[in-house]
């Protein structure tokens, strides 16, 4: 068995497709528009075959996203090397994105940095 795609609701749908794209390697489909109900989504595509979709609709509801809460928390993305880890987590503290936590190793042996993305959406890096 395998997770065939994850979905998140954002605010702004383009821009984080945009941030998919141009940090973590991600191909964009042309998206999708349901005229009736106001529904659009874009499907991200990885090398390894893992897929996420970004989707908004009209009306949402926007909470809070505290950093210690109860169900998802983050989404992490293998890059491949220390080296990648340390120089996009830089790229991203250049770009005004809030480093939470590294580059560092971890209790249990990750090499990783945890930011918070568009919308508050925590990103990890690791090798």
């Amino acid at each position: 068995m395998r997770i065939e795609h994850i979905a998140m609701y954002v605010n702004d749908s383009e821009k984080a497709r945009d941030f998919f794209v141009k940090y973590l390697g991600g191909m964009s489909n042309d998206g999708y528009h349901n005229g009736s109900t106001g529904f659009r989504s874009y499907f991200i595509s990885f090398d390894d075959g893992a897929r996420l979709e970004i989707m908004n609709r009209p009306a949402m509801e926007d909470m809070a996203k505290p950093v210690n809460r109860t169900g998802f928390v983050h989404v992490a993305f293998s890059v491949g090397s220390t080296d990648e880890v340390d120089r996009l987590t830089e790229q991203f503290r250049e770009d005004g994105y809030e480093v939470l936590s590294g580059p560092r190793t971890t209790g249990d042996g990750y090499y990783e940095s945890c930011i918070v993305a568009f919308e508050g959406n925590q990103i990890e890096i690791t090798v």
